[in-house]
């Protein structure tokens, strides 16, 4: 059977409770939130104000986690005065899953690239996570949606090094560009096995940038906004923003197609359906 993907060009914070409602999936227990904080400077994130009626609706915490470079993200004090700035600790509960070590270590024994994984230890305080991503290129994996947001997002710090590198930190900057793309599939795939499936996510193709919401200086957006989509599938979602951007004529889809493209961005994808995580065959259902 095909995953479903909901999607509506419609961008509203409405319409994303509306999707979200349309998956029929109740997320137990207690909910992590995984969202983007947005790197100081940047002027393509999703701000809490649009995150805002999901979030309420769900009753989770928010989550995120430190970044491994320089910035305003990398060190706690740092990444929760940064929070406090994009008004995330005014609107809601907010968990800086790696605030304090040690880490937890997620095992991958199926993974290609990686076999472990480190990820804030906060993560144990939940039962399920909803994942809010805002679709768009990437510098160094192409494009970030859904997977991304498993892999680098729930990472620690030390994690993310360790992604990058695939497994040898010391070369988070310079290990070959494909490992690099499997390390990701293989660290979502932890996360999806460690919630058990209860997870649903969102991404959103608005303020589509060549660069990621984690860049201080970012190119500006590239196209038009395409729309909203939901689904259960991680994999699913993020080809089916994929094939939307291929499918658009909007003159400036190459240039983003050719920054996934040069990364090889869609090993991400193909790596994660391989491993389990979910289908590239996909419905899309249109919402008006």
């Amino acid at each position: 059977m095909k995953a479903k993907v909901y999607f509506s060009k419609t961008i509203t914070p409405q319409k994303v409770l509306e999707l979200y409602r349309m998956l029929g999936k109740e997320l137990t227990g207690k909910v992590a939130i995984k969202v983007h904080s947005g790197e100081v400077g940047n002027q393509n994130f999703l701000t809490p104000d649009f995150w805002e009626p999901v979030i309420q609706a769900v009753g989770g915490t928010v989550v995120e986690c430190n970044t491994a470079y320089e910035g305003s993200r990398n060190t706690t004090q740092r990444h929760r005065q940064t929070l406090d700035r994009h008004g995330w600790t005014k609107h809601f509960a907010v968990d800086l899953l790696d605030a304090q070590g040690p880490d937890l270590e997620l095992a991958i024994p199926n993974g290609t690239t990686i076999h472990k994984n480190y990820v804030g230890k906060d993560l144990v305080n939940y039962d399920a996570m909803l994942v809010l991503a805002h679709f768009k290129g990437h510098p160094m994996g192409g494009f970030g949606g859904s997977l991304k947001q498993l892999s680098i997002g729930v990472a620690s710090s030390y994690g993310k090094g360790y992604i990058h590198g695939a497994g040898q930190v010391e070369h988070m900057w310079d290990t070959p560009q494909d490992d690099f793309l499997r390390s990701m599939a293989d660290a979502a795939s932890s996360v999806i096995d460690y919630f058990h499936g209860n997870m649903a996510y969102v991404n959103v193709m608005k303020n589509m940038s060549v660069d990621c919401d984690c860049c201080a200086v970012a190119e500006d957006p590239c196209m038009k906004d395409i729309g909203i989509l939901v689904s259960l599938d991680p994999v699913a979602i993020d080809q089916a923003c994929i094939d939307l951007v291929k499918a658009s004529d909007d003159p400036g889809r190459d240039h983003l197609l050719e920054r996934i493209a040069s990364r090889n961005g869609e090993l991400t994808i193909a790596a994660a359906a391989g491993l389990g995580c979910g289908s590239r065959e996909y419905e899309l259902i249109c919402v008006e």
